[in-house]
């Protein structure tokens, strides 16, 4: 519940920056979950996650069903606002956890959850349950800020992360994430990696990071072991890039291969930046 508290306190403040923050609202990385959908037109679609709704209304607009789950209030009411603002019919929205859905089994053609999955405080539950409510032969995309295999860089990236932001929980390495999907019965593939570049002010500015933990973030960043500056790509103000992964997931037997699957099944990497 103290988990849940601090994800409401966090993101209710930071709810309206979330609408306009180019990170979230689109992209090659929200273009590359869209084409891995496949057809979407008339699909039952749950995004977990929802946020300010950049990736629910990129379904609303493609013609699927849609339903919109997030912890936050105050997130679904900038979603729908946005909605309107857009000209388009707003999605059902429902309040819960990711760990608990609030829904049938197998009431989902396609399940999307976009840039959250590191706020989850069991995040193998959360897998779980989005594997029970898509139907056999259903579609899971899950895109995530993603740690590294290396103990230095992932420590030191999941603290810059914590620091930042109290309700952060964890980014998983690929090899994580690949082993929590096979475990919730799913068959999982990495199908892209993105780098997104991060400018320091903005990024601590949508958080609201007071001004003592900003100069202790500054510090953390230009201070980094050299592996950690080059992985990140620290810059002399703080700007870092991020990097983002995508997994496609199916239900039960595979039928057919996720669109947009590389052939040789290996992550391709794309540089973005966050203008």
């Amino acid at each position: 519940m103290r988990h849940a508290e601090s994800i409401r306190r966090q993101f209710s403040a930071a709810s309206a920056a979330y609408a306009v923050s180019a990170v979230h609202r689109g992209g090659p990385d929200l273009d590359a979950l869209i084409a891995a959908a496949g057809e979407i037109r008339g699909r039952r679609v749950l995004d977990v996650g929802a946020g300010a709704g950049a990736t629910a209304l990129a379904f609303v607009e493609r013609g699927a069903e849609v339903t919109a789950l997030d912890a936050t209030p105050a997130m679904l009411e900038t979603l729908a606002t946005e909605a309107t603002r857009r000209g388009l019919v707003p999605p059902s929205a429902r309040i819960g956890d990711a760990a608990a859905l609030p829904f049938e089994d197998a009431a989902f053609d396609l399940v999307t959850c976009r840039v959250c999955a590191h706020h989850f405080a069991d995040v193998r539950a959360a897998i779980a349950e989005m594997a029970r409510v898509l139907r056999p032969g259903g579609l899971l995309l899950v895109e995530d800020s993603i740690s590294y295999e290396d103990d230095v860089q992932d420590t030191w990236l999941n603290a810059i992360e914590l620091l930042r932001d109290p309700s952060h929980v964890r980014n998983h390495a690929v090899s994580e994430w690949l082993a929590m999907l096979a475990a919730a019965g799913l068959d999982a593939r990495h199908l892209s990696t993105f780098g997104v570049r991060l400018e320091f002010d903005d990024w601590t500015a949508r958080m609201n990071v007071a001004p003592a933990d900003r100069e202790r973030l500054l510090a953390l960043l230009v201070s980094a072991p050299v592996e950690v500056r080059d992985a990140l790509e620290i810059g002399a103000g703080g700007d870092w890039t991020i990097p983002l992964a995508l997994f496609c997931a199916r239900k039960s037997e595979r039928r057919g291969s996720c669109s947009g699957e590389r052939a040789d099944d290996q992550p391709s990497s794309r540089s973005l930046r966050n203008g």
